[in-house]
């Protein structure tokens, strides 16, 4: 049986068709919710701009923040696997004592 949804996602005043999984229609609704937002901030600070402008702008902030996310994660793993490494040796030492 086919789990895909159809569903029709506002982004920007305009309207997009889109099958997707049942389980990811509402992270794709609350995507587009956010970026809904964050176009109407943009359009109540700057009134001489277009919708595009808007856009783009959005999805550069978005796309920075998931950017160092990403580096967060990649920074916050290292350590992690380093802490266990050194867990690991001084559990052989302390046997070889």
């Amino acid at each position: 049986m086919d789990d895909k949804l159809s569903i029709r996602v506002n982004v920007a005043d305009r309207y997009y068709p889109l099958k997707v999984e049942r389980e990811n229609e509402e992270k794709i609704r609350k995507a587009a919710r956010m970026i809904n937002e964050k176009v109407l901030q943009y359009k109540q600070r700057y009134t001489d701009k277009d919708v595009q402008d808007f856009l783009a702008m959005a999805s550069l902030q978005y796309v920075i923040k998931l950017t160092e996310e990403e580096e967060k994660l990649e920074n916050d793993y290292l350590p992690d696997a380093l802490k266990e490494l050194i867990c690991k040796i001084d559990s052989v030492l302390e046997e070889k004592e």
